[in-house]
């Protein structure tokens, strides 16, 4: 799962990378840049081990790896050298499916990210291009994660996932990044007088805020709920995940979606 900054991937599929976990798979999240802006007091070097000790720390809850890179935030371009570790990275972790931004999104870091993950996609299987790393034998399945955007079309998931099992132990990974969601994501939102000062409070505060979030995925695509689900599981279903298939990478076709959403 490749996002842009540290707290991305948790935030929007830290749910189906427990479950994954849980399974027994092996995940692994990317932050494609170090996060060493994303704070209204602390920034540079400082913020940029601030947040990698603080996405070593989710990882560990969540039973995942975790990489941050070492690219400036607002610095990450889509060009061949950047493009050129993204293949060998992806090569070296040679996974069956992907995860990351779509190209259509306010924030540059996740547009180039998206753009590097597409533009490295096909280069996977070539063996000339950074021959230094061995190939991929089969191209992975590329997916999606979750956004409101609706120019130049709408996010339209192929998979919704329940998460209600694992809602709690997301909470606990997100709440890792506490430079973000108690500090610099509250500040941008003018809500920073609303952060309790106690762990256990803000922790509740977290847990109610994401599950919120998570509710109205849920409720956004209850309808492909219900036909994954059946009525009365998917009406009780409170969070979800939910993903689309990009067009690049392996075309899958439906049992072969089934065994890599096994939810």
């Amino acid at each position: 799962m490749i996002g842009a900054h540290p707290d991305d991937c948790d935030i929007l599929a830290g749910g189906i990378a427990i479950k994954y976990s849980k399974l027994g798979h092996t995940v692994k999240f990317i932050s494609a840049t170090n996060g060493d802006t994303g704070h209204y007091e602390k920034g540079g070097g400082q913020l940029a081990v601030i947040r990698a000790k603080e996405a070593a720390d989710a990882g560990k809850v969540a039973g995942i790896e975790y990489e941050v890179l070492d690219i400036h935030n607002n610095g990450i371009e889509a060009d061949i050298h950047t493009r050129e570790r993204m293949i060998s990275i992806i090569r070296e972790f040679m996974p069956d499916v992907v995860f990351t931004h779509r190209p259509y999104d306010y924030h540059p870091d996740h547009r180039m990210t998206s753009m590097l993950v597409q533009d490295s996609s096909y280069a996977l299987i070539i063996p000339n291009v950074c021959p230094l790393t061995p190939p991929l034998k089969h191209m992975p399945v590329i997916m999606y994660l979750s956004d409101l955007f609706i120019r130049p079309y709408e996010f339209t998931p192929d998979i919704v996932v329940n998460i209600d099992d694992v809602s709690e132990n997301k909470v606990w990974m997100i709440g890792c990044h506490k430079s973000q969601v108690y500090e610099w994501l509250p500040w941008v939102d003018g809500k920073l007088e609303e952060v309790p000062e106690e762990d256990d409070e803000r922790t509740h505060w977290l847990g109610k805020k994401q599950i919120e979030r998570d509710g109205r995925t849920a409720d956004r695509f209850r309808q492909q709920l219900i036909q994954k689900y059946g009525d009365e599981k998917a009406n009780l279903i409170k969070a979800a995940e939910a993903f689309e298939l990009c067009e690049y990478g392996r075309k899958p076709d439906v049992e072969e979606m089934q065994g890599l959403f096994p939810f």
